[in-house]
């Protein structure tokens, strides 16, 4: 008579390693949530408090920059801030996958739609505050937009800075959601 896999055993020598390797997709989902958080909370401070004013100013007129005088860069700010809320608050049901893995299945599919949702967002608003800082560095000879990076040298160095930081949560946000879904699939 054979003995079936089950009863000598072999499963659970198979299951440990799985375990192992889920805990440390975890794990890592949770210190990369750490690091998109401080880029996106980054980009949005650093975008947020961006101002220059020229020094040949007169009594009467001034000639300054400020992020929200463009929507883009309104919209930027805005999604980063609602993206790093987000993650803050998903470290929560992240740290609940490394304490309990087993019953956590449906927990990451929702944490899986929720930053593919928030991955959406975040991308959108770096590729159009890009296409303005690229449009603020060259200008647009056929559309008559100059470039005024020229003149507003500060201010174009911090918006462009803060897009690495966000640029660089677009990539951890690709981690993640692959990581989430080799992690669902390990189930």
């Amino acid at each position: 008579m054979k003995v079936s896999a089950v009863e000598t055993g072999e499963i659970s020598q198979v299951a440990a390693p799985r375990k192992g390797m889920i805990r440390g997709l975890s794990i890592m989902d949770f210190i990369l949530r750490i690091v998109a958080a401080i880029g996106t909370l980054g980009s949005a401070l650093s975008t947020g408090t961006t101002r220059e004013t020229l020094p040949f100013t007169t009594q009467f007129v001034k000639f300054r920059a400020v992020f929200d005088d463009l929507p883009t860069f309104v919209f930027f700010v805005t999604s980063n801030s609602i993206v790093c809320g987000y993650l803050v608050l998903s470290l929560a049901l992240s740290f609940f996958h490394i304490i309990r893995r087993s019953s956590a299945a449906k927990s990451r599919i929702l944490l899986v739609f929720l930053d593919t949702v928030m991955f959406g967002l975040l991308t959108t608003g770096a590729a159009a505050a890009a296409t303005i800082v690229y449009v603020s560095h060259y200008g647009n000879v056929n559309a008559n937009w100059f470039p005024f990076c020229g003149q507003y040298n500060h201010f174009c160095e911090r918006i462009s800075g803060s897009l690495i930081g966000s640029f660089i949560a677009v990539v951890i946000f690709m981690i993640i959601i692959l990581m989430s879904a080799v992690s669902i699939s390990k189930h």
